[in-house]
């Protein structure tokens, strides 16, 4: 069994880096309860860290099930006035969050799936400063997976239990930075890597990105004036630097929701809500996902895509390495978190408002006034592929080498 001096290391290293903890802050803890021996090793970090407060709110995918399928529609329409006091108290106090993910796998059959997304709805329509979410308010914020036996069967299904969720704790220790002597400092390198190159990105100013891939993904993203890249981590509206995923890999920024043109495969299958969808295609004209196809799970495709009226235009556009740890792990998690983080991706959705210059402040119909998206959903899919090709294209046409090959061209290397 792996050691619990490691495990708390990386719960530090969550609170500490991942929350950029300060002290005499409060935290929330949000967490499934079979993640419980672990929550308990980031509630000692919290409080050696030197915490004001620390809040836990549980979660159990069997009980979330259940009332999907048998609660009332009105129930999914609205949250409860306890829980909107307490998220939205913890954002008026600068609360940091911290989500303590152990998957949910195939736990979602039976429910419809208008209901998954419903309460998502109610929480940013009914919290609206919990919900404002990254750069824009006082809470820090980091999301990270923690190692589950349902997780590590379905990672590794040949194992025995026990040895499935050691090795399942390895690889997340390892794709985590959590691995080695100082994980603090390993961070702080991987953090300088990715200024490094956004800041190279962010001044070319690319009129749009093409990607493709022997697959038959031929896509043109076009990108905004004014537009930045971003990786790593993100400053709150008090300068706090924190990293709102542990691990992450990925360079992005928010593409100009009006010009996504061409066709996309997908390179992973992608774990969304507990249902797979594998070997999928989308087709763009005018930003606007027009024709779709599935080997299997189209019809949790077509919801994604048709959750509202934006969630058809895409939100995210994202560079990710094959040369990436996760990458080169050839492991496919069954998480978002994780797998996002082996391959380039595309989101449906919600876009990333600081990624454009003067968007933070805006509203929801400014931010569509000035062709960025607003959704109710974000959804990342993987896209990346051992012959992806990346060319940014300049407003006069020319066309510079990003990615070559799955990797980094020279310019960026």
């Amino acid at each position: 069994m792996i050691e619990k001096e490691r495990l708390y290391k990386y719960a530090k290293l969550l609170v500490g880096t991942g929350c950029s903890f300060q002290p005499g802050q409060e935290i929330l803890i949000s967490a499934q309860v079979d993640c419980a021996p672990f929550v308990r090793l980031a509630v000692e970090a919290a409080w050696e860290l030197g915490a004001k407060d620390v809040t836990v709110q549980w979660s159990d995918p069997e009980i979330d099930r259940q009332r999907l399928i048998h609660g009332a529609d009105e129930l999914f329409e609205t949250i409860p006035a306890w829980e909107k006091t307490m998220l939205e108290t913890a954002a008026e106090k600068g609360a940091a969050v911290l989500r303590l993910g152990g998957g949910m796998f195939g736990g979602m059959e039976g429910v419809d799936p208008k209901r998954l997304t419903a309460k998502q709805k109610a929480t940013r329509r009914e919290c609206p400063k919990y919900s404002a979410g990254l750069g824009k308010g006082k809470s820090t914020r980091c999301g990270c997976g923690i190692a589950t036996p349902a997780w590590a069967k379905k990672v590794f299904p040949d194992l025995p239990e026990e040895e499935a969720v050691d090795k399942l704790w390895e690889a997340i220790l390892k794709v985590a930075r959590a691995d080695g002597p100082d994980p603090a400092q390993a961070w702080a390198d991987h953090t300088e890597n990715f200024r490094r190159r956004t800041t190279r990105l962010t001044e070319k100013q690319f009129d749009a990105v093409r990607y493709t891939a022997s697959n038959g993904t031929d896509l043109t993203v076009g990108l905004l004036p004014g537009h930045c890249w971003w990786g790593g981590g993100i400053e709150n509206e008090e300068g706090v630097y924190y990293y709102p995923n542990i691990p992450t890999e990925e360079i992005f920024t928010s593409p100009d929701r009006t010009r996504t043109e061409g066709v996309v495969h997908s390179s992973l299958p992608l774990s969304h809500r507990g249902s797979l969808i594998e070997d999928f295609w989308i087709r763009f004209e005018n930003g606007r996902a027009v024709e779709w196809d599935a080997k299997s799970g189209k019809e949790q495709l077509s919801h994604i895509i048709e959750t509202d009226e934006n969630s058809c235009y895409l939100g995210e556009a994202a560079l990710v390495p094959k040369s990436s740890p996760i990458s080169q792990m050839g492991l496919l998690f069954y998480s978002v978190l994780f797998d996002e983080n082996a391959a380039c991706h595309l989101a449906l959705g919600r876009c990333y408002p600081f990624c454009v210059a003067g968007a933070s402040d805006m509203k929801e119909e400014e931010l569509l006034a000035h062709k960025l998206n607003v959704s109710a959903t974000h959804c990342d899919f993987m896209i990346g592929t051992a012959d992806m090709n990346v060319t940014g294209i300049m407003k006069d046409g020319t066309e510079v080498p990003i990615f070559v090959n799955g990797d980094w061209a020279e310019e960026f290397a």
